[in-house]
C-alpha cells in the first residue's frame, strides 16, 4: 500500500478527493465544475493536479476513455449536479461496453435539502447505474478514502469498466479530521488488469488436446487482448505453433497487422478472415464478446464450428455463441498456460506451414483487389486513398483515433498498425458519433510526444467541434482527418443501399470549409481536394507541433462509395438486416 506522509489534520470532502486522486497517480483529468465539487476544483490547484475544463461532458468521458486505452490506466473525468451527470451517459456506456476502466465524480444536491425540488435535482443516480459498472455515493466525509479505493479496484478488476462516485454537496464541502493512515492505495489496482485469474486445468488440458489435433486453427481476438496486455503470450503461442490471429476492429493491434501471421479483421468486413473461419477446425476467442459485429450477426460461424472461447468474464461464455470450450480467465494467464500445455510445438509447427503460408498469399491477393481504392485517383476523394497515405506516413509507434461510423469501418478494414499495442483507438463499445476530437485529446495527452491522428466524418465534428478549443488550450498537436462529404455518410449509404438511388431522408448536411473553421479557432487548417495533395497534407500536420490541426479532406459524394465494402452497389438487403 502507498501512504499519504501527511499527519493527521483536518480536510474538506474536496480536499480527500484530490488527495486520493494525487496518491492515486492519476493522468489528466478533464470535467466542467459546479458548486458542489468546488472544494475539488480549489484543492487539484492547490496540490497542482492537472485538469482541463471541457466544452461537453460527454467529450470528457471520451477524453478520459481514450486515455484509458493508451495507458490501462483509469481515465478520470467529473461532472457537476444534473446536467453535467446526465451529459456523461453517452461516454460512460462506451467505456462499459468496452470493458475501459474510469473513475468518474458527480456531484449531487445537499441532502438536508434532497427532493425539495433543488436547482438541477435529478434522479442521476438512477439515470447513470445501468450506464455504469458501478455507483458508490458518499454518505459521510470520512469515507471519501475508502470508497476512492473502492472504486479504483472495481473499474480495473474482473471486465473493467466505469465506477461513479456520487458526491453530495455537504460532502463535498463538510470536513473531517483524516489520520494519515486513512490516505492510502493500493498500487494492484490502479492499472488493468488487476487481480488476474488463471484458467480452470481441466478446460485447459482439453483445450491443448483440441487444439493439438487441428490442423487449421485460428485465434480470434478481441480488444481484451489490449487491456490485459496479452501481446506477448498472443504473439508467443501464435508463432510456436503456427497459428493465425484475426481480429475485431477492437483488437486490431493485438500483432502487428504486417505480420505474416496476421489475418486481419474478422466479421462485417473482412479481408481473408472470414474465409479462414470457414474452414478452421479449431476457432480459439480470446477478449472478445463475440457480438453482432465480430460475428456478422451471429451468422459467421457454421453450426458444431469447434470453439474455445476465453474471457475475463464468465457471463459472456456461451452468451452469443455456443463454445465447445469456455474459460473465464485473464487472456494474457490464458494463452500463456495454453502454450505451455502445447509444449514446444515443434512437430504442429511443421504440420501447419502449408496452412500458414496461405497467410500472406491471400492477403497479397486482397490487396490487390483492394488497389482500386487504395491508390484512387478521383475526385472527391476516394476514403480508401487516404487510409493508404497514412498506412504509408504514420509512425510506427503513433496512434489512429476512429469515430464512430464510417470512420471506424475504413480504419478498422484497411488501416495497418506496425507493432504489437493499442495503435489504433475505435469506440466500439457503443459506436457512438463525435469521439473523434475528445477521443484525440486524450489519447494525445496519453502519447506524450508520440503522433496522434483522429478521423471523424463531418457529422460527428459538428457535434463536438467546440472542444478543438479544449485542444488548443491543452496544447495537444494531434492531427484530426475530417471526411467532408457534407452528409451523415453511414446513414445516407444505408439509405442508398435499402432505398435506392436518390431516396434520402434527413442525411445531407449544408458544405461546410472546416479548414477556415479551424483557422479562425487558432489551430492549423489545410483544405484537401486533391488526392495527390493529401500526403503533403498530412506530413505538414505531423509535423505541426504547435496546435491541432484539421485536415478538411472532401471525400466522395456518392453514397454507393460511401463505405468500405468491396462493392458497396451490390449489397442485396433482406428485410430486418444491415447490410454491413
Amino acid at each position: 500500500m502507498t501512504t499519504a506522509s501527511n499527519s493527521t489534520r483536518r480536510m474538506n470532502g474536496g480536499q480527500a478527493l484530490a488527495e486520493m486522486l494525487r496518491l492515486s497517480e492519476v493522468g489528466p483529468m478533464f470535467g466542467m465544475g459546479g458548486f458542489q465539487l468546488l472544494p475539488f476544483y480549489e484543492a487539484m490547484r492547490a496540490l497542482g493536479l492537472k485538469h482541463f475544463l471541457i466544452n461537453d461532458e460527454r467529450c470528457g468521458a471520451f477524453a478520459a476513455d481514450a486515455y484509458a486505452r493508451v495507458t490501462n490506466r483509469p481515465g478520470v473525468c467529473d461532472g457537476t449536479l444534473g446536467p453535467g451527470a446526465t451529459n456523461l451517459v453517452t461516454g460512460l456506456v462506451e467505456s462499459f461496453n468496452a470493458g475501459i476502466p474510469q473513475v468518474v465524480l458527480i456531484g449531487d444536491t445537499n441532502r438536508d435539502h434532497s427532493w425539495k425540488n433543488m436547482t438541477q435535482e435529478a434522479r442521476q443516480i438512477e439515470i447513470l447505474r445501468p450506464a455504469v459498472k458501478d455507483v458508490l455515493r458518499i454518505e459521510s466525509t470520512k469515507r471519501i478514502p475508502e470508497l476512492v479505493r473502492r472504486a479504483f479496484a472495481i473499474a480495473t478488476s474482473g471486465r473493467c469498466g466505469p465506477v461513479v462516485l456520487d458526491v453530495p454537496e455537504d460532502v463535498a464541502h463538510g470536513e473531517y479530521d483524516f489520520d494519515a493512515a486513512d490516505f492510502r492505495v493500493d498500487p494492484a489496482t490502479l492499472k488493468a488488469q488487476a487481480r488476474r485469474t488463471r484458467p480452470d486445468p481441466h478446460e485447459l488440458e482439453r483445450t491443448a488436446a483440441l487444439i493439438a489435433k487441428a490442423e487449421r486453427p485460428l485465434l480470434l481476438v478481441g480488444g481484451g487482448i489490449h487491456v490485459s496486455e496479452a501481446y506477448e503470450a498472443l504473439a508467443a503461442l501464435a508463432e510456436a505453433h503456427n497459428i493465425p490471429v484475426a481480429h475485431t476492429m477492437s483488437g486490431k493491434g493485438a500483432i502487428a497487422c504486417t505480420s505474416p501471421l496476421s489475418a486481419g479483421v474478422f466479421g462485417r468486413y473482412s479481408r481473408i478472415a472470414n474465409d479462414l473461419v470457414a474452414t478452421s477446425d479449431a476457432l480459439i476467442v480470446a477478449g472478445c464478446k463475440l457480438g453482432e459485429i465480430a460475428t456478422k450477426r451471429f451468422q459467421l460461424f457454421a453450426p458444431g464450428a469447434k470453439i474455445i472461447h476465453i474471457d475475463i468474464c464468465p457471463e459472456e461464455l456461451g452468451r452469443t455463441t455456443p463454445a465447445e470450450i469456455g474459460m473465464a480467465a485473464d487472456a494474457r494467464l490464458a494463452l500463456a498456460d495454453l502454450a505451455t500445455a502445447l509444449g514446444d510445438g515443434k512437430a504442429m509447427r511443421a504440420k501447419r506451414q502449408a496452412y500458414c503460408d496461405e497467410i500472406p498469399a491471400r492477403m497479397a491477393k486482397w490487396r490487390e483487389g483492394a488497389r482500386e481504392r487504395l491508390e484512387s485517383t478521383e475526385k472527391p476523394i476516394n476514403v480508401g486513398r487516404l487510409m493508404n497515405e497514412l498506412n504509408t506516413l504514420m509512425p510506427e509507434d503513433s496512434i489512429l483515433v476512429a469515430d464512430g461510423g464510417f470512420a471506424g469501418h475504413w480504419g478498422g478494414l484497411l488501416y495497418d498498425t506496425k507493432r504489437a499495442g493499442r495503435h489504433f483507438i475505435a469506440d466500439r463499445g457503443f459506436a457512438s458519433i463525435g469521439y473523434g476530437v475528445p477521443g484525440s485529446l486524450g489519447a494525445q495527452l496519453a502519447a506524450g510526444k508520440r503522433r496522434v491522428v483522429g478521423m471523424t466524418g463531418d457529422g460527428g465534428f459538428n457535434m463536438t467541434i467546440g472542444d478543438l478549443e479544449t485542444a488548443r488550450r491543452s496544447g495537444t498537436p494531434f492531427v484530426i482527418c475530417v471526411f467532408n462529404n457534407a452528409a451523415s455518410g453511414y446513414v445516407k449509404a444505408l439509405q442508398h443501399s435499402m432505398y435506392g438511388k436518390g431516396n434520402y431522408q434527413s442525411s445531407d448536411l449544408v458544405e461546410m470549409n472546416y479548414a477556415r473553421i479551424a483557422d479562425a479557432m487558432g489551430c492549423k487548417g489545410i483544405r484537401v481536394e486533391d488526392p495527390e495533395k493529401l500526403s503533403g497534407a498530412l506530413r505538414e500536420g505531423l509535423e505541426n507541433t504547435s496546435t491541432p490541426t484539421v485536415l478538411d479532406i472532401v471525400v466522395t459524394r456518392d453514397p454507393a462509395k460511401m463505405l468500405p465494402g468491396v462493392d458497396n452497389r451490390t449489397l442485396t438487403v433482406a428485410k430486418g438486416d444491415r447490410p454491413v
